[in-house]
C-alpha cells in the first residue's frame, strides 16, 4: 500500500492557502455557478467550445509540432467535420468511433462529433485483437475515423471494419459548410457525450459513459476552480487523448480559462521539457509516472529554467512531491481525483501539498473488508465512516446532481453501486479505491482495490492478463497481480503460471504471444513457473501469498523478467527492479 506522508489537514494549512486565494475569486465563483446546472438544461460540450470560438476567434486554441490553429479555424473545421459525419448518416445518439494517436484532427472529429448530439467513442490505438474487436463491437459506430498512424491496432483483427481515414475526412471537409450545426443549440447536458475506455474486474474493457453534464461539472470543479488557467496560458499534454486526463481535465480547462492547448504526440522523457519550451507552455498535464520519470533524469542547472508554473494532474507521490516541485520550480500542483466512470472529482484547489484535495459533492470514506474489498457492513447492515487520518474505500454518493452514467452494459453498471449504506433508500458508487480521509473535506489517494491494479497509468485487468496467458498451448493455469516496485509509480504485473505436461517455458514465445493479445502496458513484467496453483473459485488465498513473496526468491520456483518484446522473457537478474524503477526497462 502506498505511504502518505501527510495524515491530516488543519486549520494552519487553511489560513496560510485562503489569503491566497483572492485573486481567483471570479473563477472560483464561475465554477461554483456551475454546479447549479441541471442534467435537463440546454448545454453541452459543443455548445460551450463555439462559445469560447466566438469570443477568442484569433487566439491559438491548438498547438501541435510547431503549428497552431485559432479558436475560430478550429470550430470552422469542426463544424465542417461535423456535416461530413451528418452526410454519412450520424445524428444525434449515433456513435462515432475515433481510432488515433494524439493529433489535433482527432481532437477535432471528437468535438464534431458532440456537436451533432452524437457520442465520441474514443478508442484505445494500444488495444489487439479479441480486446479490440471487443470494443468495437460495444460502440456499433455509425462512423470509424481512422489515424493511418493507428493502423496496426486495426491490423490484428480478423475482419476489420469500414474505416473513413481521417486524410479523407480532411479531404472531403474542405467542400463542407463551416456553419454551426443548428442541433448543438438543443442538445442537453444529461446526453452522451464520449464513450471512455476503463479496464474492470470482467477481463474486457468496459465502455465508461461521459456525459456532456459531468463534463462541463468537471470544467466548473476542475477547470474553474482547480486549475483555474488565464487566457495567456499554454497547457502541455502528451498524454493519449483517449484518456479522461486529455479529453476533460485539459481541454475543459482550457475551454475554461479561454487558454491553449499543447498536443503532444507522445510522451518522451528526454524530449518533454523541450517539447515544453517549444510550446512556451506555463502548465502541463501528468500522471505521476510521468514525473517519476522526468525526476530519473540526470540534475542539470537549468532544470528551473521553464516557464511552467504549474501542473495538473494525479497521482504525484507524496514522497516526491516536494523534490519535483523543488527541481523544476513548480509553484502550484493541482493534483485531482477522479475515474472515467466516477460521478465526483477531488481537486487541490489551495495548493496544499500532498493532497488530491477537496470534493463540494457528497462522499463518504467508509470502513471495508479486506478480503472482499468491499464496503463493510455493521451489525444495523448500514456501513461505518473511518475518522480523520484513518484510510478507508471512497464511496460518493448518487444523486440528481451528482448522477452516475454506468458503462454500456447495466449489469456491471450496477455491481459498482452500494445501496441503503446509511439509510434506506441511498446509493453509492463504490469507487474501488481507498482514500486517507485529511479533515476539511481533502482526501489523498492511497491505492486501488479489486482484481484491477493501475500500470504505466492505465488500468489492468488481471483477469483479461490470465485469460490470454491462458491461450498459450504451454501454459495450463495463470494467476495475475501486481506488485509494488519502490520508486515506481501503481503496480507493476506478475503472473504465476503452471505448465501443461511436458511443455517447457519459452520465454520469447510467451511475450510475442501476450504482445500479440494485450496492449504494451498489460504484459507482466514478472512471471514466476510454478508447480501448482490452488484451485479455488477466485484464487484469492493464492493470490494473497504470491503477492507478499512478489519478485522475491523462492527456490520452488523459476523467476522470469521481461526484456522487452525483441527480449521476450529472460531470467531474473539483479538490477532489472532498478532499471524498470528508473524507466529503463522492458522496451515495448
Amino acid at each position: 500500500m502506498a505511504v502518505d506522508a501527510r495524515q491530516k489537514i488543519g486549520v494552519t494549512d487553511l489560513a496560510i492557502a485562503l489569503p491566497k486565494m483572492v485573486t481567483e475569486v471570479p473563477s472560483l465563483l464561475r465554477g461554483l455557478a456551475g454546479f447549479t446546472r441541471k442534467p435537463t438544461h440546454k448545454a453541452s460540450i459543443g455548445q460551450v467550445f463555439q462559445d469560447v470560438a466566438a469570443k477568442r476567434g484569433s487566439h491559438p486554441f491548438v498547438r501541435f509540432e510547431g503549428e497552431s490553429t485559432s479558436y475560430a479555424d478550429a470550430n470552422a473545421l469542426v463544424n465542417r467535420y461535423a456535416h461530413v459525419f451528418a452526410d454519412r448518416g450520424v445524428g444525434r445518439g449515433d456513435v462515432v468511433g475515433i481510432l488515433s494517436k494524439n493529433r489535433p484532427e482527432a481532437l477535432f472529429a471528437a468535438l464534431a462529433a458532440v456537436k451533432l448530439g452524437a457520442t465520441a467513442g474514443m478508442l484505445n490505438y494500444n488495444q489487439r485483437g479479441d480486446v479490440l474487436e471487443h470494443s468495437l463491437g460495444i460502440l456499433e459506430s455509425k462512423v470509424l475515423v481512422l489515424d493511418e498512424n493507428a493502423q496496426e491496432a486495426l491490423d490484428s483483427l480478423d475482419s476489420p471494419p469500414d474505416v473513413l481515414p481521417l486524410e479523407e475526412l480532411t479531404e472531403l471537409a474542405k467542400n463542407a459548410s463551416d456553419r454551426n450545426p443548428p442541433v448543438t443549440a438543443e442538445i442537453q447536458a444529461k446526453e452522451k457525450a464520449f464513450y471512455i475506455f476503463t479496464s474492470g474486474t470482467t477481463g474486457m474493457p468496459k465502455a465508461s459513459l461521459m456525459s456532456h453534464f459531468r463534463w462541463l461539472k468537471s470544467m466548473s470543479g476542475l477547470g474553474n476552480m482547480g486549475v483555474r488557467l488565464r487566457g495567456d496560458d499554454v497547457i502541455y499534454c502528451c498524454l493519449p487523448l483517449y484518456h479522461n486526463n486529455a479529453l476533460t481535465v485539459t481541454l475543459s480547462s482550457v475551454l475554461a480559462g479561454g487558454a491553449t492547448m499543447a498536443i503532444g504526440r507522445q510522451f518522451s522523457v528526454s524530449n518533454f521539457w523541450d517539447d515544453v519550451e517549444a510550446n512556451n507552455a506555463t502548465a502541463f498535464t501528468y500522471i505521476g509516472e510521468l514525473c517519476r520519470y522526468l525526476l530519473t533524469q540526470p540534475k542539470k542547472s537549468t532544470d528551473r529554467d521553464n516557464t511552467v508554473k504549474l501542473v495538473v494532474g494525479n497521482g504525484l507521490r507524496p514522497e516526491i512531491w516536494e523534490e519535483f516541485t523543488d527541481r523544476f520550480g513548480i509553484e502550484r500542483v493541482a493534483e485531482f481525483y477522479g475515474a472515467s466512470e466516477c460521478n465526483i472529482a477531488f481537486v487541490n484547489a489551495l495548493n496544499m501539498k500532498k493532497t488530491a484535495g477537496v470534493c463540494p459533492l457528497p462522499y463518504a470514506v467508509v470502513e471495508y473488508d479486506d478480503e472482499s474489498g468491499k464496503a463493510k457492513r455493521g451489525s444495523n447492515g448500514k456501513l461505518k465512516r473511518v475518522g480523520t487520518g484513518e484510510v478507508g474505500l471512497l464511496l460518493s454518493k448518487v444523486t440528481d446532481r451528482a448522477p452516475f452514467d454506468g458503462y454500456s452494459d447495466d449489469e456491471a453498471s450496477e455491481k459498482k453501486l452500494v445501496r441503503d449504506g446509511f439509510k434506506d433508500g441511498d446509493t453509492w458508487f463504490d469507487t474501488g479505491d481507498l482514500v486517507r480521509k485529511q479533515g476539511w473535506l481533502h482526501v489523498a489517494f492511497v491505492d486501488r482495490l479489486g482484481d484491477t491494479f493501475r500500470w504505466k497509468g492505465e488500468n489492468v485487468a488481471t483477469t483479461q492478463v490470465e485469460g490470454a496467458l491462458g491461450t498459450h498451448k504451454a501454459v495450463d493455469g495463470a494467476v495475475v497481480y501486481g506488485v509494488d516496485i519502490d520508486g515506481a509509480d501503481g503496480k507493476a504485473g506478475m503472473a504465476a503460471v503452471t505448465l501443461r505436461d511436458g511443455e517447457t517455458f519459452d520465454g520469447k514465445a510467451v511475450a510475442q504471444h501476450l504482445y500479440d493479445k494485450l496492449p504494451s502496458y498489460a504484459v507482466p513484467l514478472f512471471v514466476r513457473v510454478v508447480d501448482t496453483l490452488e484451485q479455488t473459485s477466485t484464487f484469492k488465498s493464492q493470490k494473497v501469498a504470491l503477492r507478499k513473496l512478489g519478485y522475491g526468491d523462492d527456490p520452488d520456483s523459476e523467476l522470469y523478467v521481461l526484456r522487452g518484446k525483441s527480449g521476450g522473457y529472460d531470467k531474473a537478474y539483479d538490477g532489472y527492479v532498478d532499471e524498470v524503477a528508473a524507466g529503463k526497462a522492458p522496451k515495448g
